[in-house]
């Protein structure tokens, strides 16, 4: 069955405050719903913990290391989903009932699996 990576787009926050319980429990409850299709999902750190790493010239250059986010905008990267789905439209279904798709976005990509 085809893979899909759901990537929420959401405002750049810690999902772990008080003040984020009541959709913290949205994604709970979509984490429920959809678990026959979720095969994998995290919520990631806010992009003030990031850490941007870039080599010069080609590989085997200099690593360079830049602390924060790659660049600032109204909406980051905050978490995944690894779903499976019959195809495309069956995907977007699933990701329509993210919460990220209300007030943020979500990135659909299929995943291209290893033989």
């Amino acid at each position: 069955m085809p893979q899909y990576l759901a990537m929420t787009y959401t405002a750049d926050v810690n999902w772990w405050a008080p003040e984020q319980a009541d959709e913290l429990a949205e994604y709970r409850k979509f984490g429920v719903d959809h678990a026959k299709e979720i095969q994998s999902s995290a919520v990631l750190h806010p992009t003030s913990t990031a850490t941007v790493v870039r080599v010069e010239g080609a590989r085997g250059g200099k690593v360079v290391t830049t602390d924060g986010p790659y660049a600032e905008t109204k909406e980051a990267l905050t978490g995944y989903y690894l779903i499976e789905a019959d195809d495309l439209e069956a995907a977007v279904a699933i990701a329509a009932e993210l919460p990220a798709a209300w007030n943020g976005a979500v990135e659909l990509r299929p995943v291209i699996l290893a033989k």
